[in-house]
């Protein structure tokens, strides 16, 4: 279950599977949690980002206090390079797009992150196209921010809701289990080298499926 990018002394680095939680949620306490599981194998480990427990791919956790606080340090800075791909309902007529829309968090039951000038914070996504397909995009998001749900929210407002996101208002569809949303890469500087590191984590088989489906819908 534990998919190992990259291990050392300082920082341990997941491709993450769609369904399990980088933390706990709610109060089933025998939940898969990436956190424990790496602990359970590890030792203690320290969550440095989040990624929705429906999105897949690349998330770091640090191994030490000092690579903690370092890493937090180009979060905070917006220092780190994070790519993601994205499958969307809908087809731009543009090819790049960026979008700032402040965002609230945590709003009503459903704990929905949505627009909003007055009590939001400052948020911005850019956007590339990867893929036309008749009714649908493969689009590369690059967050500058990291705010909750902040693509699913940008896409969505932007009148491009995530395939399979029925949360952020993606129609019913039996084309992927879960919203389509990868973390295909994420760059950071070393804790212990300061150099500049890239790791990237392939499509996942429910990613890839999408897209020779809708390939075969749309030769």
């Amino acid at each position: 279950m534990l998919n190992i990018i990259h291990q050392d002394k300082a920082i341990i680095v997941l491709d993450k599977p769609a369904g399990i939680s980088v933390l706990h949620e709610g109060w089933n306490e025998n939940a898969l949690v990436l956190r424990k599981m790496l602990e359970d194998k590890f030792g203690r480990v320290w969550v440095v980002h989040r990624l929705d427990k429906v999105t897949s791919g690349v998330v770091v956790f640090a191994r030490t206090a000092e690579a903690h606080r370092y890493l937090n340090t180009q979060f905070e800075q917006r220092e780190v390079e994070k790519i993601y791909h994205a499958i969307v309902e809908n087809v731009p007529e543009w090819n790049e797009y960026t979008t700032h829309h402040m965002l609230h968090a945590n709003v009503g039951r459903k704990h929905r992150t949505v627009v909003d000038k007055n009590r939001g914070k400052q948020a911005e996504t850019s956007f590339k196209i990867i893929k036309r397909w008749q009714d649908h995009a493969w689009i590369e998001a690059r967050p500058k921010t990291g705010r909750t749900h902040q693509i699913r929210v940008h896409l969505s407002t932007s009148g491009f809701p995530i395939v399979a996101d029925h949360l952020y208002g993606a129609e019913k569809t039996d084309l992927i289990p879960r919203a389509a949303l990868h973390a295909q890469s994420l760059s950071i500087g070393h804790p212990s080298t300061k150099k500049r590191v890239t790791f990237t984590a392939p499509h996942p088989e429910d990613f890839s499926n999408l897209i020779n489906k809708l390939d075969s819908l749309d030769p």
